[in-house]
């Protein structure tokens, strides 16, 4: 899920999506959707032995190193960190 996909499904353009989006929700889509991004990813790194380049690739972030990069920004920790403490 991107955030064009979404405008699309909503039958909008990407930057009326945008504003509707962020007076709704107080968030930018793409804030919404890199948020569950990294929940959906969190949640792997809790239950499953998937190697963190997996879950990177599945949960959406196409690369460990944007995955990371997000972990870091909502979580204060990185992946690997995240999964040796709550694991």
């Amino acid at each position: 899920v991107d955030v064009p996909a979404l405008a699309e499904r909503a039958g909008m353009s990407e930057r009326t999506f945008a504003r509707v989006f962020r007076a709704e929700t107080g968030m930018t889509p793409m804030e919404f959707v890199e948020r569950c991004r990294t929940e959906a990813a969190r949640r792997d790194l809790e239950h499953t032995a998937n190697a963190i380049e997996r879950i990177a690739r599945d949960c959406g972030f196409g690369s460990m190193e944007r995955m990371r990069r997000a972990f870091i920004r909502r979580l204060g920790v990185g992946p690997k960190a995240y999964r040796d403490r709550f694991r």
